[in-house]
């Protein structure tokens, strides 16, 4: 055990004995999600560095507190990536924090084989939950599924069951080849497009409509990519830097002074009709929203489409950022929250107020 762990897991089991809270936190670029952190800090930044490498394998390990921008480098010079294009917002985004945060960019909702989210690429994980204990779940290799669930289940969690120390997460190659396209239409208009197009074998590894404007990227071999882009039509355009501001939100619609809410829908649904004009991502099943409604509002409008809404940034808070969930599902949380961190000392709060 290196000092910086042996240092952690003293810290932990010293608050654990004294009922006392721990902010867990990384670089500190995602404290605006969820419910507001509280508690002494403890820092991630000492466990930092890329343990093991495997490019032949796809495959890397990494310590928690491990910049995001240094493991993507490192893959760069492989010709590989984080297939699910998570977001920094901020210089000094964190390996764990990522994981923790369980946000991914762009690329979650493509066509290809790069389809999924934080959790599709966890293989394992180690951590040290709120008693002090040093656990492992699942391993290296995608074979390798002993504690698989576990380590998928640290996606998302913000912290509340243990401060993540090490991650391993399957990479893939970069694209040969991406284009971008832009297509005049109505919101309507591009969720018809959308749907009709995920049924082909179209390498759409990216959507985004906002103001009037489908946005679309393209990737794959050269020649797939050039089939795509006859097949669909529309204006070329260099999207490097538009894809990289909206995985970033960097975009001016995001920009907006009213809350900014999250929703996650059905792709076939229709628009929110909240009186504002919305950002969508992912084939439809990404919306994104200002509103000032109350929250039960918008709240009620996403479940009576399918979906759900989180309170991403700004707003009244009081009301819990994320949405509510039955009772059953509550209790599960609440048991699991309980088994890793008996204490409750572990970012409490953070993702639900009961835990």
């Amino acid at each position: 055990m290196s000092p910086a762990l042996a240092q952690a897991v003293e810290c932990i089991r010293d608050a654990a004995a004294e009922r006392r809270p721990l902010c867990i936190r990384g670089g500190g670029t995602k404290d605006f999600y969820g419910n507001a952190p509280r508690g002494a800090l403890l820092a991630t930044g000492s466990l930092c560095g890329i343990v093991e490498h495997q490019p032949s394998e796809l495959v890397l390990t990494a310590l928690g507190g491990t910049p995001l921008e240094d493991i993507e480098a490192t893959l760069l010079e492989h010709g590989q990536m984080l297939a699910f294009e998570p977001p920094h917002f901020g210089p000094g985004a964190t390996l764990g924090g990522c994981v923790a945060a369980g946000l991914a960019g762009p690329r979650r909702a493509s066509s290809g084989p790069s389809h999924g989210g934080v959790r599709d690429f966890v293989l394992g994980a180690r951590l040290v939950d709120g008693s002090g204990r040093l656990l492992r779940f699942g391993g290296t290799v995608m074979k390798n599924v002993a504690g698989y669930d576990v380590s998928r289940a640290l996606a998302g969690s913000l912290g509340i069951l243990g401060l993540i120390v090490e991650v391993s997460l399957k990479v893939l190659p970069r694209p040969a080849v991406e284009a971008s396209l832009r297509l005049e239409m109505d919101l309507e208009a591009a969720l018809d497009r959308l749907q009709r197009w995920a049924g082909r074998a179209l390498p759409i590894s990216a959507s985004a409509w906002v103001g009037g404007c489908l946005n679309l990227r393209l990737s794959g071999s050269s020649s797939a990519v050039a089939e795509g882009m006859a097949e669909i039509g529309g204006e070329g355009f260099a999207g490097e830097s538009f894809w990289s501001d909206v995985r970033e939100q960097r975009l001016p619609f995001f920009s907006g002074q009213a809350p900014l809410w999250r929703v996650a829908l059905p792709a076939r649904a229709p628009g929110l009709d909240l009186g504002r004009e919305e950002f969508i991502e992912w084939n439809g099943m990404l919306r994104w929203i200002h509103s000032d409604r109350p929250p039960e509002v918008v709240r009620a409008r996403a479940e009576a489409l399918g979906g759900h809404a989180t309170l991403f940034r700004g707003g009244d808070r009081s009301c819990g950022v994320f949405h509510p969930l039955q009772p059953a599902l509550l209790d599960i949380h609440r048991r699991l929250k309980a088994e890793f961190d008996p204490a409750g000392i572990l970012n409490p709060g953070r993702l639900y107020a009961e835990f």
